[in-house]
């Protein structure tokens, strides 16, 4: 299940990402996809390949690793994701599920590292629509 009004477009920076046609509110399951699981041998060779940038760990010791499908691996992280995902392993489905409001238009992220509050680091440079602000430059004061 995906809802109808998710659409997929470029991200500024990021390549694709999913965005909204509607206001969405907080809490709404907005996808739940079924997922391809690979075993540990799979995740070892997986990760040798472009695939290791769209597989998710997978199972309660992560020694296994998953395709999700639907939108679930174009979604774009952020250290404060608008949205969250859940993996259910006898179901073999993800979910995403928004965190608060999503205004039309905006674009649904997700914090890679799982827990929505991560500030771990991944594995490749991050790019935000949101980058720290640049520090005052310092002026020397003229002496009378």
């Amino acid at each position: 299940m995906i809802k109808p009004y998710l659409y997929v477009q470029k991200s500024k920076g990021k390549g694709r990402g999913v965005f909204t046609t509607e206001d969405i509110p907080a809490g709404t399951r907005i996808e739940t996809s079924p997922v391809l699981v690979l075993d540990h041998e799979d995740t070892v060779l997986a990760d040798r390949t472009f695939l290791h940038n769209y597989i998710f760990l997978w199972g309660e010791d992560e020694s296994e690793s998953c395709i999700a499908l639907g939108f679930c691996s174009i979604y774009n992280h952020d250290y404060t994701p608008n949205c969250k995902y859940e993996m259910d392993f006898e179901e073999e489905t993800m979910s995403i599920i928004t965190r608060r409001v999503i205004k039309k238009g905006e674009e649904l992220l997700i914090n890679y590292n799982g827990v929505p509050t991560s500030k771990d680091p991944l594995w490749f440079d991050i790019k935000s629509d949101n980058p720290e602000p640049k520090k005052a430059k310092k002026t020397k004061e003229k002496k009378k």
